[in-house]
């Protein structure tokens, strides 16, 4: 994307104004050549403008332009910025307008340092993809009022974005749905599509699957036929006693004793040791895991994305870092080579906090093996 290089930079209230308008933005992206969105490796920009209680300063200078250089320096191509409601919005509908600003600022510095970027709207007040573990309750799916709400965001969303290049921005319009029946998902798919298609007919749209996007879902998506610019979406976590060892807010977090990769997962002793009411959080998935499983998994999602003529990203990948090392980069391998097999764009979850490389606060990296994992180590500075 290194011919697509916006003029000026919008940077919430801590950037200096910069000089050029809108129009004039506008204008430079519309005489840059149409390659496409076109993306290979990225990472989400998590817990900033999604999941995170910073405001303010503190917000403000959570993420910088010189993290948006340094992943171009890394070798990476587009980075997923998840957005929430609460960000972007008082429970009276009304816009914050330093998080509109930091997003915006967001994607000009995306466009200055060759990365694209994916807009997602990733927690909405009537629905949070971990709503069945923290005892809250989704709505949208059996609210018209809740999609009706949530088009309009979309709505509001398209009219500051809509002046980016279609080469350079893409919109991915819920994360993880969770729906008790997948043509629930299905109908407000095509809901959604119908409305941005009428803002934006040539915009970038990434469309996931029913039940946290999991590749076993995808047997059951539909997405509006005939449209060649949408991007089928799939998050890999499995198994997630590994990529979830220890987490706190999943079931599987409460083992704490070894675990192997590849091969059998627990060992049939230290299995014996848990608790029996727990137990089946982990019978299904205690096998003996390799890359050949994962190519077997991730080709459910695959077969369908061919049979649809349509590309096809894993949006969210990785390894919490409680996680013994060893086991974390033996699957992350396995997982970058399975995606490299079947063409497959990808960004890991995530940048700087629990699954990630980077530590904002000492503004170093916390893990360097695994950026070599990610990026064959190019940038990386020994």
């Amino acid at each position: 994307m290194r011919n697509i290089i916006f003029p000026c930079l919008v940077w919430a209230t801590v950037m200096l104004g910069c000089s050029c308008s809108t129009e004039e933005v506008i204008k430079k992206e519309e005489s840059s050549p149409s390659i496409g969105f076109v993306i290979k490796r990225g990472t989400n920009l998590s817990h900033w403008l999604s999941q995170n209680s910073q405001r303010g300063e503190e917000r403000r200078m959570h993420i910088q332009e010189d993290d948006f250089a340094r992943l171009d320096s890394l070798g990476f191509d587009h980075v997923r910025i998840p957005v929430d409601e609460e960000q972007l919005w008082d429970k009276d509908g009304n816009k914050h307008p330093e998080a509109w600003n930091l997003l915006t600022g967001a994607l000009h510095l995306a466009a200055k340092h060759h990365l694209r970027a994916i807009v997602d709207l990733h927690i909405i007040r009537s629905h949070h993809f971990n709503a069945e573990h923290d005892g809250s309750t989704n709505t949208l799916f059996t609210s018209e009022e809740a999609q009706v709400k949530l088009i309009d965001m979309w709505k509001q969303l398209s009219a500051s974005l809509s002046k980016f290049s279609t080469d350079s921005v893409a919109y991915e319009f819920l994360n993880e749905p969770v729906a008790k029946d997948p043509e629930q998902w299905n109908r407000l798919i095509s809901r959604v599509h119908h409305v941005l298609r009428g803002l934006e007919p040539n915009r970038t749209l990434v469309i996931g699957s029913n039940l946290w996007q999991g590749v076993d879902s995808f047997k059951d998506l539909k997405v509006p036929a005939g449209d060649k610019n949408i991007i089928l979406s799939c998050h890999y976590y499995s198994p997630m006693i590994v990529t979830h060892y220890k987490a706190s807010w999943n079931n599987v977090g409460i083992y704490h004793g070894p675990i192997h990769y590849p091969g059998e997962l627990i060992s049939p002793a230290n299995f014996a040791t848990i608790d029996p009411a727990f137990k089946s959080y982990f019978e299904e998935n205690n096998i003996k895991w390799d890359r050949n499983v994962m190519r077997k998994n991730l080709k459910k999602a695959v077969d369908v994305a061919k049979r649809l003529g349509l590309p096809l990203y894993c949006g969210e990948w990785g390894v919490y870092e409680t996680c013994d090392r060893a086991v974390a980069y033996a699957w992350m391998r396995d997982a970058v080579a399975v995606f490299d097999e079947f063409d497959m764009a990808w960004s890991s979850w995530c940048y700087d906090e629990g699954f990630g490389f980077w530590n904002q606060k000492r503004h170093e990296f916390n893990d360097k093996a695994m950026v070599r994992i990610l990026t064959s180590g190019k940038g990386l500075q020994q």
